[in-house]
């Protein structure tokens, strides 16, 4: 036969919360054991004779808490082996109480008995003391848990289990990444009860100078400022919702899918030149105008009733998730090289039996000359369409010069003069690609290059009082040759 774990809750603050039944089944209980005797109730029931065991040693004994409560629900388990015993936690046992939860899985593992019994939770007297109504929203987390993404910080927030500084300089740290350091919160301690303390503290101050127990938590106001929330991404969305709807902006109304392609390519290209200026607030910029346009292009497919952003974001998560074995599955990839090729292999098992006239179809058609011809050559290498060394690749480039040479000179159509300029260019891609160079990074260097060393000559020629127009080529070439001894 199975012993009996029966847990009851102590409350939220002193004696006078505490349910009759629960009282006298304190005083009653054969063996009593306590996660901790820091309780109000447990210092009151002590003058009548309350005997106990208690677990406040285990906290000295171990530096993080989730090997306490381990530690605690083992001993509790080997206690119950041999009798029905009785276990109290400070609050109610299914309200921010780790080793009652721990000890739920152990029943469901058939391991012991468990019997949760009443007691009463800080969170009705909280919510009075604050004044605040939890229909309006709210969310409780865990002080030693919680992270910043969790946070909706448009409903009322309590943080518990914020029992000393550290906790509370996690919390601080933790909020002050969304709130302003001066955002007023509140230090909450044995609410509802005759030691109740409610104490008004700038963010900043949340961990100086404040008395912090195991009876105390942290409660954010909701925030009501649409400033504070400028950087939420729920509020980003619903103001291009905003410009697209009724009584909205007339030229965000009349976008399309189509009408925004050269606007994003745009974006894309001016994101480039922040990267490659390594200008971090220029590129924070511009990693904002490229999501202005994914969210618009989400809101469009929202409008027509086709897709969301939900669809959008969900797409990519579960192909991340999907394409990522090594990380989020049992697949082993070692090098950068291997998970390429994973990568390939699952992406190509994606598409299944979905016909496909070329290997190359998967490029975009609207993808930049350089990068395109890039991209074409490296899918026709991996079945081998490719030259091994470069000496062939040499002898191309300088046959696609004379067939061009010859074009110019002896052809007068205009077309297969194109025509074999495209070809010279294709193949010196092949050329940079050997040699893994990207020929659509190494044209944008050569055109940023030419843009200072121009800009120099400009300067130069308005320097010495003359204008651009007036000089020959060679006296500008000489001061672009100036420009290139300078470095630029």
């Amino acid at each position: 036969m199975k012993h009996t774990i029966t847990i009851l809750g102590l409350g939220a603050g002193d004696l006078n919360q505490l349910p009759l039944g629960v009282y006298k089944k304190l005083l009653n209980a054969e063996f009593l054991f306590l996660r901790t005797k820091e309780h109000p109730v447990v210092q009151e029931l002590e003058l009548e004779g309350l005997t106990y065991q208690s677990y406040d040693y285990i906290y000295e004994e171990n530096d993080e808490f989730k090997d306490v409560y381990e530690q605690i629900v083992a001993s509790l388990v080997q206690e119950a082996q041999n009798k029905d015993i009785t276990y109290a936690v400070p609050g109610h046992p299914l309200v921010a109480e780790k080793t009652v939860q721990l000890l739920l899985e152990k029943r469901k593992q058939q391991l012991i008995n468990v019997q949760v019994e009443g007691g009463q939770s800080f969170l009705d007297p909280l919510f009075a003391s604050l004044g605040i109504d939890p229909v309006e929203g709210f969310q409780f987390l865990d002080g030693l848990a919680f992270e910043e993404d969790e946070l909706q910080l448009t409903q009322h927030i309590i943080i518990s289990q914020v029992y000393d500084n550290m906790v509370a300089s996690h919390v601080k740290l933790t909020l002050m990444e969304q709130l302003p350091d001066d955002y007023p919160v509140y230090i909450v301690t044995a609410a509802g009860s005759q030691s109740e303390v409610i104490q008004e503290v700038s963010l900043y101050e949340l961990d100086r100078n404040v008395k912090l127990s195991n009876l105390t938590s942290i409660y954010i106001p909701p925030v009501k400022d649409d400033a504070l929330l400028a950087h939420d991404f729920r509020v980003f969305k619903k103001i291009i919702a905003t410009l697209r709807g009724p009584g909205g902006c007339p030229w965000d109304q009349k976008q399309t899918h189509q009408s925004l392609k050269k606007y994003l390519l745009e974006e894309a290209y001016e994101l480039l030149e922040a990267i490659d200026n390594e200008d971090d607030l220029h590129l924070t910029e511009e990693l904002g105008d490229v999501l202005l346009q994914v969210v618009l292009h989400a809101q469009i497919g929202e409008d027509e009733g086709f897709f969301s952003m939900k669809d959008v974001i969900k797409g990519v998560t579960d192909k991340m998730i999907r394409r990522h074995p090594h990380v989020f599955g049992d697949v082993n990839a070692e090098s950068a090289e291997e998970v390429v090729s994973n990568w390939e292999v699952i992406k190509k098992n994606e598409k299944g039996n979905e016909e496909v006239h070329s290997i190359l179809d998967g490029i975009p058609k609207s993808l930049p000359g350089m990068m395109k011809a890039y991209k074409l050559q490296h899918i026709a290498s991996k079945v081998g369409f490719d030259w091994k060394e470069v000496e062939p690749m040499w002898e191309k480039v300088n046959e696609e010069i004379q067939e061009f040479q010859e074009a110019v000179h002896k052809s007068g159509n205009e077309r297969e003069v194109i025509s074999e300029f495209g070809d010279l260019l294709f193949a010196l891609v092949n050329v940079a690609r050997f040699y893994k160079i990207d020929p659509e990074e190494a044209i944008s260097m050569t055109n940023s290059k030419f843009y200072q060393r121009f800009s120099f000559i400009e300067q130069e020629v308005k320097a010495a009082g003359k204008i651009m127009e007036e000089l020959s080529l060679v006296e500008l070439d000489t001061i672009w040759e100036k420009a290139k001894r300078s470095g630029l």
